[in-house]
């Protein structure tokens, strides 16, 4: 039996970043049109985690039984070391996915009935990311989900559950979100080229290879700090981003000198960092409307 120490885990904290600066962002940009609600905020920040940990435990459990996690470098898997029976695992995922669908209804009910189509659209994704007969994880289409839901779909809703109506500044601040979590996943994957080819896990980094899978890290990092630059003239604190670029020194210096395996597991918490940092403070640019 796997402790709660093991199961917590699971959950992979360095990743939970990925759920929690959308809602950040996507609150900010609400704040800045005056209409931010902290209970819808709260509830869509539960919604988010809930469905990261159950993504994460779904894909320890179908990675886990295919064998798939075997081999790793990273973390110690649940079911790959055996700490746990498969089924468990499967049921903390379902009931992850279960709990975000509850709380989404709740949103759902007081906002629009549409959104429980976009919430069905969150658990597939999460599910089909390992799961099924042909994972989309497998055929290098991770980075792509992952901007559209922890990106786009994520700011823009939380924005619209506040708002009761989509805005192009919502849109727009969701790019910035999706590209650093798309550098998350880019250096997870980096980090286990070696493993996940032998395994036949064709995500992007081992289409690509290696080289181009850094450039693409690099530029997903990076390119976020831009958009803070773009977003001034309607929003000039958005600036602030900025300050949080000296943060990816380290990461950008170990990526390009060619770290790999174990030493990226130290990476992707700094970019797990940087992340939570410039979406803090992107937010606080969003939410403050001052004129130059």
């Amino acid at each position: 039996m796997a402790t709660a120490q093991e199961w917590i885990s699971g959950t992979r904290p360095r990743t939970l970043p990925a759920a929690v600066v959308p809602v950040l962002i996507g609150s900010g940009v609400a704040a800045g049109y005056s209409r931010f609600s902290w209970w819808r905020a709260g509830l869509a920040l539960l919604v988010a985690l809930a469905l990261q940990i159950g993504v994460n435990y779904a894909n320890d459990y179908s990675d886990g039984v295919r064998g798939s996690d075997d081999k790793r470098v990273g973390p110690v898997r649940l079911v790959a070391a055996g700490l746990a029976p498969p089924r468990q695992v499967l049921a903390a995922a379902f009931g992850a996915f279960a709990l975000a669908g509850a709380l989404g209804l709740v949103l759902a009910a007081v906002c629009s009935w549409w959104l429980v189509a976009v919430g069905v659209a969150c658990i597939a994704a999460a599910w089909f990311y390992t799961g099924g007969s042909r994972p989309y994880g497998y055929l290098g289409l991770g980075e792509v989900f992952v901007f559209a839901f922890f990106g786009v779909a994520a700011v823009s809703g939380t924005a619209y559950v506040q708002m009761n109506r989509l805005s192009w500044l919502g849109l727009a601040a969701s790019v910035p979100a999706g590209l650093l979590a798309c550098a998350l996943l880019m250096v997870n994957n980096l980090r286990d080229i070696r493993s996940d080819t032998q395994v036949q896990k064709r995500t992007l980094a081992v289409r690509i290879g290696d080289a181009h899978a850094r450039t693409a890290y690099l530029g997903a990092l990076l390119l976020p700090f831009a958009f803070a630059v773009l977003l001034a003239p309607w929003r000039p604190l958005t600036l602030l981003g900025l300050l949080v670029l000296p943060l990816a020194r380290m990461p950008i210096k170990a990526v390009r000198a060619g770290a790999s395996g174990p030493a990226l597991i130290r990476t992707l918490g700094q970019t797990s960092r940087i992340q939570l940092a410039f979406g803090i403070v992107l937010t606080l640019g969003l939410a403050v409307h001052i004129s130059w």
